[in-house]
Formats: C-alpha cells, structure tokens, sequence
C-alpha cells in the first residue's frame, strides 16, 4: 500500500493568497529561462483567479499560465533552486 505522504510528495502547496511575487523554478529549462517571479495574478468578483503571469528572471519574457499547473511537481519546484 503506497503511503498518503508519497502520494503527495510531487505536489507543491499553493495557496491563491500568497502567489504573487512568489519564486519558481522550472524543472525542464527552455532559451535558458529555469526561474520565474509569478508577476501578475487577476481574481474575478468571486475571488478566483482568472489569469496568472510568470516572468523568466534571465530576460523578463513573460507567459501567462493555468495557476493550477505550479502545484505539479513535475513540473515547478517552489523557490530558486
């Protein structure tokens, strides 16, 4: 029987409240770009978010995200790493 923790342990904890300005690094790195700012997040008049924001650090670009997508282990890690 596979324990509750490994079940969890490639999903990161990701609270709407505190995602802005909050740090990532992407696990498979692409022109160079591995750490992101979340820089932009968007809630509509019930509070849930409408649209998120990553900007690469390296070079400012900036790719709008399905915010659903940074509790995935596979494929974000929480901080600069």
């Amino acid at each position: 029987m596979v324990s509750r923790q490994r079940i969890n342990e490639n999903i990161n904890p990701v609270s709407p409240k505190s995602l802005l300005n909050s740090k990532w690094t992407k696990i498979t790195v692409l022109n160079k770009e591995k750490h992101f700012l979340v820089s932009e997040v968007e809630f509509n008049e019930d509070k849930k978010i409408i649209r998120c924001v990553m900007q690469a650090v390296i070079n400012h670009a900036e790719y709008e995200i399905n915010w659903r997508s940074l509790k995935e282990g596979k494929e974000w890690l929480i901080g600069w790493k």
